[in-house]
């Protein structure tokens, strides 16, 4: 059992995680703690902060911070086909048999959660593009790829990559789906049009819908069992019957056999099982009557009020045709969403309001093909330095026919409601904890029952455990190749500088060759450090002969004791002195004046550095006896 201080520190963890929720929407509250208590403290770490209320305090005062944290907690380790093996088996079974119970002008559905910086996504279009070809895939597939991680999805909406990043792919994938561009390469344009990013937390987002395959790896295994079974029960529903869910190796379907069937467990590759399709929606015909010639003038000043309305609307309006094309912004949409009557006539997706705040290019879709009106609730925008709150309506609309003609979205402030339900969620929590308090008593006498049963209970939690462990070590192991990858850029580092300084050494070595004087370089303990060409010619002895010795021990033409009060006096006082003519014997025991000159040197600890040439200007004076 934990002590008291284990306690508190489960207490406030709870307590940080429902800041940062409040804070910046991020629910952490589904994930694994022993996973979340090391990725914060990792962090922590790193700002030299121990406790959980010290770092509470600093994300409120440094809004970077929480960038930071993020980036810590969500590990985004993907790469290209990660685990071959696996997507091996999705191209060479599942796909072809995904494809065979599909009408051949049928839309396939795809979604990547959890993408990441889009490696998966990517990858998902090229392995389509392999099957059906590059055209009819652009024609059929439609890639859904979301995350919570914003950084990432910027990252991921860019398609540019390093060539590192693309050392795992064939070099035939790479030269078809990938164009360079200065040091990095970016995913052909028109495949990348068909992949669709937006920020989405599998744990409280509505899913998307109809799907035929389902693309989710490593990213339960980071929650708990209950967020895993609601995360399940999504994925239940955004799946077609026949739909298939790719999960990742770590983590597996224990209590989903009515649901899912089996088509490949080693490779974690399930099927959703056929069930019973609720009745289609048919919306009843519009009943138009027609005008006479009489009423033309009244149909045209009733048009014109109609459009003077719609313009005066007290809400912010959007009017799409079924191409996607704006056709209509009211006077609100251009003041509260930064729109312009220049925008009529452009394709929707390619307006920042598209996907920014919420993803609505998806929900579009999915309104236009359930035929139904959809609702997102209390979407957070940024206006004039405040945070703003919205209820986004789409609403699509059908003809005559039943065909549908255009999609409505409407924006309606609910910054008041949001925030009056907030204080009451604040102050309903505190009821709560009250009433906790008072009801703890009694749960303390019920925990004996409770113990009773426990023998029952770890013997069903056992499986459980075992797949929870092998999701910890999966975390480990994505860790630790984070870690890896950051080494890998410090050997890299490292490197580099090596080569500076080879080069470096190179160069002055070049110089000191080039000199035809004699150049000695002596270090702080008169040793030889340095012995260039020039000394080699001028005294007959080669560098690896004097290297490391004392110079004042070194037996040639020159008479060094001489040089010793000149050498030490420039030690002393740093200052450099010379010419010294000093009578010597050369290489080839030839009587010359040798000139001198001695400079201090600062490197390495100290030195001083000789300077020898033959003297044209002074007459020989024979070294002294032996």
């Amino acid at each position: 059992m934990g002590g008291p201080q284990d306690a508190e520190d489960d207490e406030a963890l709870e307590e940080l995680l429902t800041f940062i929720r409040d804070a910046r929407g991020f629910d952490f509250t589904g994930y694994k703690r022993s996973t979340l208590a090391r990725r914060i403290h990792k962090r922590m770490t790193d700002v030299g902060i121990r406790s959980y209320p010290d770092y509470q305090d600093l994300l409120e005062t440094d809004a970077d911070e929480f960038s930071a944290l993020f980036n810590t907690i969500l590990i985004n380790v993907t790469s290209f086909f990660r685990d071959p093996e696996a997507w091996t088996l999705l191209q060479h079974e599942v796909v072809p048999e995904l494809l065979e119970t599909l009408d051949p002008d049928q839309e396939i559905r795809v979604w990547s959660a959890g993408c990441s910086s889009g490696e998966e996504a990517y990858s998902l279009a090229m392995m389509f593009s392999e099957a059906l070809g590059i055209e009819e895939c652009l024609r059929r597939v439609k890639i859904y790829a979301t995350d919570v991680d914003e950084e990432a999805l910027r990252e991921a909406r860019s398609g540019l990559y390093t060539a590192k990043a693309l050392e795992s792919l064939p070099s035939d994938l790479r030269d078809t789906y990938f164009e360079q561009n200065n040091a990095q390469f970016s995913f052909r344009l028109d495949l990348r049009r068909r992949v669709i990013f937006g920020r989405h937390d599998i744990t409280r987002d509505a899913p998307i819908s109809r799907l035929d395959l389902l693309v989710c790896r490593n990213t339960m295994m980071y929650f708990n069992v209950e967020a895993q079974t609601q995360i399940i029960d999504r994925f239940h529903f955004a799946l077609r019957p026949g739909g298939f869910l790719f999960l990742g190796k770590a983590e597996m379907l224990l209590n989903d056999g009515e649901r899912f069937e089996v088509v490949n467990m080693r490779q974690r590759v399930f099927r959703r099982r056929a069930g019973v399709k609720g009745p289609a929606y048919h919306p009843a015909p519009l009943k138009i009557r027609a005008a006479t010639g009489s009423e033309v003038h009244s149909v045209a000043r009733t048009r014109q009020l109609r459009d003077l309305v719609l313009d005066a609307g007290p809400t912010p309006l959007i009017a799409l045709d079924a191409d996607g094309t704006v056709v209509a912004v009211n006077s609100q949409a251009r003041i509260q969403l930064g729109l312009s009557t220049s925008d009529i006539g452009r394709p929707f997706q390619d307006l920042e309001v598209s996907y920014r705040p919420v993803e609505l290019r998806s929900l579009i879709d999915q309104s236009t093909h359930e035929r139904r009106t959809l609702r997102v609730n209390r979407v957070e925008r940024r206006g004039a330095g405040d945070v703003l709150y919205c209820d986004i309506l789409i609403q699509p609309l059908s003809g005559p026919s039943g065909l549908h003609v255009a999609t409505v979205i409407s924006f309606t402030d609910v910054t008041v409601a949001t925030q009056l339900k907030a204080e009451v969620k604040r102050v309903r929590e505190e009821l709560e904890t009250a009433y906790e308090e008072l009801q703890s008593t009694n749960e303390e006498l019920e925990t004996t029952n409770e113990e009773l049963q426990s023998s029952i209970e770890e013997l069903e939690t056992t499986n459980e455990e075992l797949q929870s462990t092998n999701e910890e070590l999966e975390t480990t192991n994505e860790e630790l190749q984070s870690g890896n990858e950051e080494l890998e850029t410090m050997n890299e580092e490292m490197r580099i500088r090596t080569d500076e300084l080879d080069e470096a050494r190179s160069f002055l070595e070049a110089v000191l060759t080039s000199i035809a004087a004699g150049v000695v370089v002596l270090g702080k303990d008169l040793k030889v450090k340095s012995w260039n060409r020039g000394a080699v010619d001028l005294w007959g002895l080669r560098a690896d002969e004097v290297l490391d010795r004392p110079f004042f021990d070194l037996d040639f033409g020159l008479p060094t004791e001489e040089l010793r009060p000149v050498v030490e006096r420039c030690m002393e006082t740093r200052e450099r002195s010379g010419p010294l003519g000093v009578g010597a014997l050369s290489r080839i025991g030839r009587p010359i004046t040798c000139d001198v000159f001695c400079s201090p040197f600062g490197g390495n600890h100290g030195g001083v550095v000789l300077m020898m040439e033959e003297s044209r200007n002074h007459t020989f004076h024979s070294p002294p006896a032996a």
